[in-house]
């Protein structure tokens, strides 16, 4: 017998997930309108409209967008640094997982103060994802197969021939496992910095609706969200895919 893909099962899941949803809002949370069914949902979703969300998703994009870019870039920065010199290897992974146990809510309110414009939330964005890449990069870039490492040793090439010839691309798999991981997190470090104060963004959005007790756009912001930051992990290992077709499918 024939086995269902993957895909069937999910969806079949989701269906049944979204079924006791509507039922549970109709009837448990009717009164309190605490959670309210998806189809009010969605129906105040599309009487928001374009209009309405496309300025907020598209300021926290950007933040985000910026965060992932220079909180990765760092962090590869970080992971060459420690391989290619041992020695202030500690500090930097001391260093990276500060940044790392650093409460974004507590130093939100700092950088607001010492920044202005999209500055803060794109810090934190970068605080978001340094560390998750930091170590994928790292454990990629010691993953190069010992032979080939040799091989380049033994026609003289140095430490940083070693690095562009077969460190670099042997790191892709395990590297792009910690992007795609970071790619929501650069998505909630930016809510996060527009909850501490922002002009727009869906975090500011988010507020607007909690204090004007819009309960349905809350919800239907909080899943624009949630669907913004999937659409990001899936490009991302997406592209992984299609970047390192030699890897195993568990580890892209």
């Amino acid at each position: 017998m024939r086995k269902s893909p993957q895909w069937v099962f999910g969806a079949g899941g989701l269906f049944t997930l979204l079924v006791i949803w509507e039922v549970v809002g109709r009837t448990v949370f009717a009164d309190s309108r605490a959670v309210p069914p998806p189809t009010a949902i969605l129906g105040q979703l599309f009487a928001d409209g374009f209009g309405f969300y496309w300025p907020n998703v598209e300021t926290t994009l950007r933040e985000a967008g910026m965060g992932w870019l220079w909180g990765n870039a760092i962090a590869i920065v970080l992971a060459v640094v420690m391989v290619q010199v041992p020695l202030v290897e500690k500090a930097l992974m001391q260093l990276a997982l500060a940044s790392y146990c650093l409460p974004v809510i507590a130093i939100g309110p700092v950088l607001a103060v010492l920044f202005s414009d999209d500055t803060p939330k794109v810090i934190l964005a970068a605080l978001s994802v340094i560390f998750t890449t930091l170590v994928g990069a790292l454990v990629g870039l010691r993953s190069a197969d010992r032979t080939s490492l040799d091989l380049v040793r033994a026609y003289g090439g140095g430490s940083w021939t070693q690095l562009w010839r077969v460190r670099l691309r042997a790191s892709l798999p395990s590297l792009f496992a910690g992007l795609r991981i970071a790619a929501p997190a650069a998505m909630l470090g930016a809510i996060i910095g527009e909850y501490l104060g922002a002009e727009s963004g869906l975090g500011v959005a988010m507020i607007n609706s909690q204090q004007s007790l819009a309960v349905e756009r809350t919800w239907g912001i909080a899943l624009v969200a949630t669907a913004l930051s999937g659409a990001a992990y899936g490009l991302t290992a997406l592209v992984g895919r299609l970047l390192t077709p030699w890897a195993p499918r568990t580890v892209r």
